[in-house]
C-alpha cells in the first residue's frame, strides 16, 4: 500500500531502541530515539529533520553525537524534542568538545532543541559558528499533546513513568494524498520534488481553481514547466485516502495509568512500535526494571486497538528466545477473539 511515510526500527529488537520514519517523494525523515545509530547511512541521516527523544539514558541518547558528527559544516537545521531537563543533556554533550574552528565553516548546522514539560514547552536555538551557545532565552509556549504540526501531519505526545518522566509519541496523518505513477506516465510528468508541493497545495486547501506549475529537471539538466489547474490535476494524478497512524511507546513500568495513557495515545493506531522486554513469568524483574513485559504489550496494543505491533527492546537475558517473546505479545494480543 502506498504511504506518505513508511517506518522500520533501526535496529533488532536485542538492540538499542530506535525508530526511522522516511517520506515519500521527500528526502526527509523523522527519528523516534538515538540510541545506535550505526546501522544508518549518512546519507539516511542527513535526511532528518525531526528528532524525538523518549529520554536520555545512554541506549536511547548515544546516537546524538554520531547525528551530530554527520551534519556539522552543513547548512542543515533539526529540531529535537525530549522530556524535563533535555536542555542539560544537549548541553553536557555539546560542552564536551572543542569548537575553537567552527567559526571558519562556510555553513551553519542549528539545533532547534524543545524540552517538554507537562503543561510548558520550552524551545532553545543552538548554532554551529556561534560555538553551539543557546542563542537567547527560551521561548515558552503551553504543551497540549501536539509537539510538531504541519498541514498534512502531525506528532502527539504524552508522559509515562519510567521512574524518571519518559515521552511516548504517535505520528499521525490527517490524510494520504495517494500519486498514480501510471497517469503521470500518461501526462509525461516525471516524480520528482514539485510533488511535494503538489501535495502541500491540497494539504492547505488552497484554491482548486488556481494555477499550479509543474517544474522540473529535463536531461543536460534543461528546466521544464508545464501548467495545470490544480483541481484538474488533483483529479487526474491524486487519489485521498484515510490517513496513517503509527505510535512509539518504550520504557514504562507497567502501571494501570501508563497503559491507560499510552493506550489513548496510540489509539487506532495502524502500527503500534511497543516495547515487551520481559516475559510475563518474569514480571517482577519488569516491576524492578520499570518495563513492560511481552504480555503487557499485547494487551496495550488491544486496548489501544491498533491494528498491528511490533514488539523491540528485548532484555538481553532473552537472546535466544525471542520468539517466546513475540508468541506471549500476540497471545496477549489475540485473548478474547474466539471465545
Amino acid at each position: 500500500m502506498n504511504r506518505s511515510f513508511q517506518a522500520r526500527l533501526i535496529n533488532d529488537p536485542f538492540s538499542d531502541p530506535g525508530l526511522f520514519v522516511t517520506f515519500s517523494f521527500q528526502r526527509r525523515a523523522f527519528l523516534f530515539d538515538l540510541g545506535d545509530l550505526q546501522a544508518l547511512s549518512a546519507r539516511d541521516l542527513l535526511k532528518v529533520s525531526h528528532v524525538f527523544v523518549t529520554h536520555a539514558h545512554v541506549d536511547h541518547f548515544i546516537g546524538f553525537d554520531h547525528l551530530l558528527r554527520i551534519i556539522l559544516g552543513r547548512n542543515k537545521e533539526i529540531h529535537f524534542f525530549g522530556p524535563p531537563g533535555f536542555f542539560g543533556h544537549v548541553e553536557g554533550k555539546l560542552a564536551g568538545y572543542i569548537w575553537n574552528l567552527v567559526g571558519e565553516y562556510p555553513h551553519d548546522s542549528v539545533l532547534r532543541v524543545t524540552e517538554v514539560h507537562p503543561a510548558t514547552i520550552k524551545t532553545k536555538v543552538y548554532v554551529c559558528r556561534d560555538r553551539f551557545k543557546p542563542r537567547g532565552p527560551a521561548e515558552e509556549r503551553a504543551f497540549s499533546g501536539i509537539l510538531w504540526e504541519e498541514p498534512s501531519l502531525r506528532v502527539n505526545g504524552a508522559f509515562l513513568d519510567h521512574r524518571i518522566p519518559c515521552l511516548a509519541f504517535s505520528l499521525v496523518e490527517d490524510f494520504h494524498i495517494k500519486i498514480l505513477k501510471e497517469r503521470l506516465k500518461e501526462l509525461g510528468l516525471p516524480v520528482g520534488p514539485w510533488l511535494t508541493r503538489f501535495k502541500k497545495a491540497l494539504y492547505e486547501d488552497q484554491d482548486l481553481s488556481g494555477q499550479f506549475q509543474v517544474t522540473w529537471e529535463d536531461s543536460g539538466d534543461a528546466g521544464r514547466e508545464k501548467g495545470f489547474i490544480l483541481g484538474e490535476l488533483a483529479e487526474k494524478i491524486a487519489m485521498i485516502a484515510p490517513g496513517q497512524k503509527i505510535a512509539y511507546v518504550t520504557d514504562l513500568i507497567g502501571s494501570p495509568e501508563n497503559l491507560r495513557t499510552a493506550a489513548l495515545l496510540a489509539e487506532g493506531a495502524d502500527r503500534l512500535f511497543v516495547e515487551g522486554g520481559f516475559l510475563d513469568r518474569d514480571r517482577d524483574k519488569a516491576r524492578e526494571k520499570y518495563h513492560l513485559t511481552a504480555k503487557e504489550a499485547g494487551e496495550l496494543a488491544k486496548m489501544a486497538r491498533a491494528r498491528e505491533f511490533t514488539l523491540f527492546h528485548h532484555s538481553p537475558r532473552y537472546v535466544d528466545q525471542g520468539g517466546e517473546l513475540q508468541a506471549e505479545a500476540m497471545e496477549a494480543f489475540n485473548k478474547g477473539e474466539d471465545e
